[in-house]
């Protein structure tokens, strides 16, 4: 084969695997976050209101360029992909204290996987916003936006 029949092979190549991952997620597009996580408590966005105005530590583990976009006013962000370690979450959460862990909504489990982790850590009082910045955006409670 030639340069040009090699390169052509190449862009075939990634277009078929593009479409593989395409069809592989349109898939998965009927995923819910588990209703409920071991060991925390799974809440509504008028009890995660009421947790946010009782002054508890809010935990968004959404990618940094969602988080930027909005976020709940004070949550930390901690990434479930690279900045959710027992560490950093100790670094902004006491044992003993109420956090709410949210993420996207139903349709990511971030918050259900990184409320499991904070349980297994010690924990003791974990509540699982499953419905998360959609749930709170779509009644319109307070919101800001930019890094931490």
């Amino acid at each position: 084969m030639n340069t040009v029949q090699n390169h052509i092979a190449s862009v075939l190549v990634v277009i078929v695997l593009l479409a593989i991952t395409r069809m592989a997620y349109a898939k998965n597009t009927d995923y819910r976050s588990p209703m409920y996580a071991e060991g925390a408590k799974t809440i509504s966005v008028d009890e995660a209101k009421w947790l946010f105005d009782e002054g508890a530590v809010f935990i968004d583990v959404r990618n940094p360029r969602f988080f930027a976009r909005r976020h709940v006013p004070g949550a930390h962000h901690l990434d479930m992909k690279d900045g959710f370690t027992q560490q950093t979450l100790a670094a902004v959460a006491r044992k003993n204290r109420p956090i709410v862990i949210y993420s996207s909504g139903i349709k990511c489990g971030r918050a259900h996987k990184a409320s499991v982790l904070a349980v297994s850590w010690g924990y003791q009082k974990v509540y699982y916003f499953r419905g998360g910045i959609v749930d709170w955006k779509d009644v319109h409670f307070p919101m800001e936006s930019g890094t931490e």
